[in-house]
């Protein structure tokens, strides 16, 4: 089901013509209202009338997340606190978190695009959506939670924790949606299993997962675990949360970024030059109709590909496809750059492991390594040691295939690796600590 169907079809050219005009009004407002445009602008020798086309954009300077936090809390805000009606802060490890804000319009405009973020999903009236982000201030949990009500579904806001309790709403409740991380969804999946519940004979139609890199091996995981379709999303705080960009639940194949609200770019990690369709690097976002926290080609660090093939959904705009990693996340093993995902599609490749697992870097001596816990698939669990120590060397020749690094693989008990209510930690890299 198509949301805003006056927007999500819109011809290239007519799109376009949106952007262009809302970017120039965009320039102006920030160059007036927020010290730290008008300081990078003028640092470029860029004025807001320069912008007289979409290509302008490349004169524009990149924000960081730095400058995010340089400027905490309020001093990226374009609008004075007055306006502001809400306050949601990015949940990052290290340094002060990034604050972003929203005025009533802005809350208006990020329910509508989560209404059409769960529309194209495969949602609708009269769902019942099982909402398991978190709430607070990650935005993921009040993100869906709007979107939701919006799209004129019903909504359980269960939040994160408390699995056993969850299962016996969903089964109660009937709940249709599930809304949540892909890494929950399968431990979600597994403590049903542990109560004596089917999670398939529950009425999950359709889940919304995101929040967290995830492969296309996860996805047929998930879909054969819970009995529903597993569909993509893709947002971060500092551009709106969730409602950025999601897959169709007819194609399921690249996600549909909502370019009448951002304009997306990808360019090159080292250069910072635009790179064409096809071509893999940094996505950089712009929003165009945010009034309390405008960004201009702020630097996300995820990394993916843009492309404009037509979609049989009947969505025009450009397409995002699934992210494989972070270019602050990269390991940098030996010399060797390592992206958890490439070794999670090597494990969930096979049938013989289940789709949970940690990365350890560490250093010995001038040495980087790497050890892999796996936890082995039930059905294997009580086959022979000999038998799981030739799993492992198989394992750890597929690694080394692919990615020229050598590693060591360990076997574990199923269920033995901690399960995660939110973001799951695939990584945990000792030579930082």
């Amino acid at each position: 089901m198509i949301y805003d169907e006056e927007f999500e079809t819109l011809p290239r050219e007519a799109l376009e013509a949106i952007q262009l005009k809302r970017l120039q009004a965009l320039v102006e407002k920030v160059y007036a209202t927020v010290p730290f445009y008008k300081s990078a602008f003028d640092e470029k020798g860029v004025k807001p009338g320069d912008i007289r086309s979409l290509e302008g954009l490349r004169k524009l300077p990149f924000t960081l997340k730095q400058d995010l936090r340089d400027n905490y809390p309020f001093g990226m805000f374009a609008t004075s606190m007055e306006n502001v009606v809400r306050i949601h802060a990015s949940s990052g490890t290290t340094g002060k978190p990034t604050v972003v804000g929203y005025t009533r319009r802005d809350i208006r405009t990020w329910a509508g695009l989560m209404a059409r973020t769960l529309a194209a999903a495969g949602a609708h009236k009269g769902d019942i959506v099982h909402n398991a982000y978190g709430y607070g201030l990650f935005t993921g949990g009040l993100g869906f939670h709007y979107g939701a009500e919006r799209l004129g579904a019903s909504v359980i806001p269960v939040s994160g924790g408390n699995t056993k309790r969850q299962i016996l709403l969903m089964r109660d409740f009937g709940a249709t949606v599930l809304t949540c991380t892909p890494s929950y969804a399968l431990h979600l999946a597994d403590v049903a299993t542990e109560e004596g519940i089917d999670f398939k004979s529950l009425k999950f139609r359709v889940g919304v997962f995101g929040a967290e890199p995830w492969t296309e091996n996860i996805r047929k995981e998930i879909e054969k675990q819970l009995g529903l379709d597993a569909v993509d999303i893709y947002g971060l705080s500092e551009i709106i949360g969730p409602g950025v960009a999601v897959e169709c639940v007819e194609a399921k194949n690249g996600l549909h970024v909502f370019e009448d609200h951002f304009i997306v770019e990808v360019i090159n990690l080292e250069t910072g030059e635009p790179l064409p369709y096809g071509e893999t690097g940094e996505l950089v976002f712009t929003t165009l109709t945010k009034e309390a926290f405008p960004l201009i080609r702020y630097r996300t660090r995820d990394l993916s590909v843009l492309y404009h093939e037509p979609c049989k959904c009947g969505r025009n705009m450009v397409r995002m496809g699934r992210i494989t990693g972070r270019s602050d996340d990269m390991l940098i093993i030996r010399g060797v750059n390592v992206f958890p995902s490439q070794i999670e599609s090597v494990l969930m490749a096979r049938k013989d492991v289940a789709p949970h697992y940690v990365l350890f870097v560490d250093r010995k001596g001038r040495m980087d390594t790497l050890e892999i816990n796996v936890e082995i698939d039930e059905g294997v669990f009580s086959d022979a040691v000999k038998d799981l120590q030739n799993m492992e060397r198989e394992i750890e020749k597929e690694i080394k295939d692919l990615l020229g690094v050598s590693c060591k693989v360990h076997l574990v008990e199923p269920k033995s690796i901690l399960r995660s209510e939110g973001k799951a930690q695939r990584v945990i890299d000792k030579r930082k600590s």
